[in-house]
């Protein structure tokens, strides 16, 4: 089968792991095929606002086939009579660290030509950015006055920019105050008290309900349908979820599934995983509707992670990589 046979909207390929290159790499050859039957946009699992200079976080501006993406997308526009658009729908957040609103708020605000001193309010941009702020609630500013005065102002700017006629520059003012307003809300989240396990849960869930909006946004805003590519622990669940529930058949979800790997030194999957039975009868990478019978696989370290039945019954479909 073909990628071109599912009719979704919204089609999401998702990787188990972000240290096998063969993953983004075959994204790559995907979208270029996918252009050619209707799709006008990218969206990869990385901070929005970057994205809208070609940036990167996470450090995948390192990984060569983002950058080949980036290249390749330059050269099609030069002479496509519709353009295709690159995104990021990730929150401007890292693993143990989420940086200060200010930037973020006043791009916002000198857009709309405002006079608010939101520095006075942030103050140093160390003490939101610092990893402390996110694993200690004590050292978090996110539960402070200014902290909450600020996310009146966020509100108030989002306000005053939907009372604006869009554009470009209107589109870039939204994206990066709605992006301060996420930080304000994190940051508040990650003030709240609670075990580790507890804290690092209501984090992630606020992070799958930004990358689910920013997917939802995208999607109502970009004219044809979109490829998003991100880890599959985001897009079979949480943000996935969220975004199935809201747009039903219009999102498909396609896992990703490794046999081994050199980058990770991952040996070949047991016969009786899930892994196992897709190896069986792949030469390099196949697609497959057919969700294989098995088990989880058991070998894989924290770099990997192996098909679940969970994933697979949220799957339409399965990408392997032998």
């Amino acid at each position: 089968m073909d990628l071109t046979d599912f009719t979704a909207e919204l089609l999401a390929f998702g990787e188990p792991t972000h240290f096998e290159p063969a993953f983004a790499r075959i994204r790559n050859e995907l979208f270029a095929r996918l252009a050619e039957h209707g799709f006008r946009a990218i969206a990869l699992e990385t901070d929005r606002v970057a994205a809208l200079d070609g940036g990167f976080s996470h450090g995948f501006g390192e990984i060569a086939a983002n950058r080949e993406l980036l290249d390749w997308l330059r050269e099609y526009n030069e002479t496509a009579d519709e353009p295709l658009t690159f995104h990021g729908f990730d929150a401007p957040t890292e693993t143990f660290s989420a940086p200060s609103p200010r930037t973020y708020l006043e791009h916002a605000r000198d857009f709309l030509g405002l006079d608010v001193d939101i520095a006075a309010l942030t103050g140093d941009d160390e003490r939101w950015s610092r990893s402390e702020a996110i694993l200690d609630p004590a050292a978090s500013p996110g539960a402070s006055p200014e902290a909450r005065e600020l996310r009146v102002i966020a509100d108030d700017l989002l306000m005053a920019l939907d009372a604006r006629v869009s554009g470009a520059l209107w589109e870039r003012a939204r994206i990066h105050a709605t992006a301060g307003l996420d930080l304000l809300r994190y940051h508040a989240a990650s003030a709240l008290p609670g075990d580790r396990d507890t804290r690092i849960a209501r984090l992630a869930g606020a992070r799958a309900v930004i990358m689910a909006r920013n997917l939802l946004d995208i999607h109502t805003s970009q004219p044809g349908r979109t490829l998003v590519f991100a880890h599959n622990g985001h897009l079979g669940s949480g943000t996935g979820a969220i975004v199935a529930s809201r747009l039903g058949d219009r999102y498909a979800f396609i896992a990703g599934s490794l046999g081994h790997s050199e980058a990770l030194s991952l040996g070949e999957p047991d016969p009786d995983t899930y892994e196992g039975s897709l190896q069986r009868e792949t030469k390099t990478w196949r697609l497959t509707t057919d969700i294989p019978a098995g088990r989880t696989r058991e070998d894989a370290d924290h770099r990997y992670a192996p098909l679940t039945r969970e994933l697979l019954d949220a799957a339409g479909a399965v990408l392997h990589i032998a």
